[in-house]
């Protein structure tokens, strides 16, 4: 059984469908890319499975239960996180502050404490920078801030959407290998990204996405060495 499972999704905004019909799956332990031009559906398809919109048509199955109308805070506990496009931090909070409100589905102090102290050792800025405001960081820090508090509700997957955005090249090479180590850590990881290039390095597999639909998927080295996939997202 798949952790995560796609079935027929159909999303729309008013009138216009955003996603037309798509089915994938992620298991357990993979890094899934999602990889497809501005516009193909990426973000609306991430949005959906983590209830914060609400399909026409379709089901999202998480270790098998039906989630596909269950809130998104409840979707939380159940060990699903999101890392929002643009980073999303509490920017009038501290670092800490906001690594505390990454784990408000939890209950256990001790266990919270020791998340906290996975993410320090993961990511040691954000345990130099603590006490500062998580909006004076910079974009790479607040990245890693915005990971640190998605790994703080102790997720079995985590979906990603476009983390290496407006980063300097050196940064989303740090950043794609913390997405690797979270993930080879025992964390599922469900990515998209722009950088397709980047994105299928990591990935196990991978799903393209164009207006809505999903043309093409398969193994990430595989798909690297397609022309047609290197001509229309890796600019080779």
């Amino acid at each position: 059984m798949a952790l995560l499972e796609i079935k027929d999704l159909e999303v729309y905004y008013g009138m216009i469908q955003a996603i037309k019909g798509i089915s994938f799956e992620v298991n357990e332990g993979e890094i899934i890319a999602l990889i497809g031009a501005n516009g193909a559906g990426k973000t609306t398809t991430l949005h959906t499975i983590s209830g914060l919109l609400s399909p026409k048509k379709g089901h999202i199955l998480f270790e098998g239960t039906d989630i596909t109308r269950i809130p998104s805070h409840k979707i939380v506990s159940m060990g699903m996180a999101q890392v929002p496009e643009g980073r999303r931090v509490f920017a009038q909070l501290s670092v800490y502050q906001n690594l505390k409100m990454g784990a408000y589905t939890r209950s256990d102090k001790s266990e919270i404490e020791a998340s906290l102290e996975m993410v320090y050792k993961r990511f040691p800025r954000l345990e130099e920078r603590k006490n500062q405001l998580a909006g004076t960081l910079s974009g790479g820090e607040q990245q890693m801030l915005a990971m640190g508090r998605a790994l703080m509700s102790h997720p079995k997957i985590i979906l990603m959407d476009e983390p290496s955005m407006g980063l300097s090249p050196i940064l989303v090479n740090e950043i794609f290998d913390i997405i690797r180590s979270v993930n080879e850590a025992g964390t599922t990881v469900l990515l998209v990204e722009q950088n397709a290039k980047k994105a299928l390095d990591i990935a196990n597999r991978a799903y393209v996405l164009e207006t809505g639909r999903i043309v093409t998927s398969g193994d990430a080295k595989v798909l690297m060495n397609d022309d047609a996939i290197k001509k229309a997202y890796l600019g080779e």
